[in-house]
């Protein structure tokens, strides 16, 4: 069965999408995993420096002008069959109303299909959405079944050891708590989430609650960030008040981990559960386990 042309406007559905063995006709400007997707036409782009600083981007946010623009030549040109989009977050990708009506503009005939997950059972019930929407459908529950023993895994590993207070910002200036799924990843992994419940956006926090919590664990994961710009941008945290009174500073328990994977709804979150495993409890992982696990995380 052919596969239908698709468009994905979101990192997590290119991932998806190659996944399960189809190539997407047109990509957003963010999309680079796997790195095929890094030859496809783009069909977004965005006015905000990704390589700036928090507080330059948040500069950038605040204006009047739109964050994104779809390249409406791009989707005329390969014309879809169906275009993957978000309701997550209009900062992080494009939304999905912004999409809906470039589509009408164009007149396109194709399916709008708009993921809005806020839990790990939410992301994996996408790649079974996504899977249908392009007749692999058992590929996608092959997908699913593997992710779901990988969790498994995880689940039995951290069981019965012990929590660690841990915390995850998912942005530096402001501080932000990262929500959504994180703090259920967290819990699986073995740990003992604060301040944000599971399902929650994410959302500015006063540093001295942070302060307050004592994370024995601190995970830094700025949504869009690679490694090598959280470390650059680290002192945005260090040189706030409190820091040098949390556990985790002084037990040399912070780590950096790549935000385009821990806040990517996509199947790599299994992925960055296996690192947050190996992060809270570094044994508890067997062979199998440790060698799934990404090499961003690092102190």
């Amino acid at each position: 069965m052919t596969a239908p042309t698709v468009v994905t406007l979101l990192p997590s559905a290119t991932e998806t999408a190659y996944a399960l063995g189809v190539e997407p006709a047109a990509v957003s400007h963010e999309c680079t995993y796997p790195p095929a997707a890094a030859d496809r036409p783009r069909a977004t782009a965005c006015r905000v420096d990704p390589n700036a600083d928090s507080e330059t981007i948040n500069a950038q946010l605040d204006a009047d002008d739109p964050i994104y623009e779809v390249h409406e030549d791009v989707l005329e040109r390969v014309d879809p069959d169906l275009v993957v989009t978000q309701g997550v977050c209009d900062v992080c990708a494009v939304d999905s109303a912004f999409v809906a009506d470039a589509v009408a503009a164009l007149d396109l005939d194709c399916e709008l299909l708009t993921t809005d997950s806020h839990s790990l059972d939410g992301v994996l019930d996408d790649v079974e959405r996504i899977g249908t929407a392009l007749g692999r459908e058992r590929k996608a529950a092959d997908l699913v079944a593997d992710l779901d023993a990988r969790v498994e895994r995880v689940r039995d590993a951290t069981r019965d050891l012990d929590e660690r207070r841990c915390l995850v910002l998912d942005w530096m200036t402001p501080p932000m708590v990262a929500g959504h799924w994180v703090p259920e990843l967290v819990d699986l992994a073995g740990g003992e989430y604060g301040i944000t419940d599971a399902g929650a956006y994410s959302g500015p926090e006063d540093f001295q609650d942070i302060v307050d919590f004592d994370p024995e664990t601190l995970v830094v994961a700025p949504c869009g960030y690679s490694p090598a710009h959280t470390r650059r941008d680290l002192d945005e945290l260090r040189e706030r008040d409190g820091w040098d009174d949390i556990t985790a500073v002084q037990e040399d328990d912070v780590h950096v981990m790549d935000g385009d994977v821990l806040n990517c709804p996509s199947p790599r979150l299994v992925d960055a559960l296996e690192d947050l495993a190996g992060i809270l409890h570094p044994d508890a992982l067997d062979d199998e386990g440790r060698s799934r696990r990404t090499p961003a995380a690092s102190r």
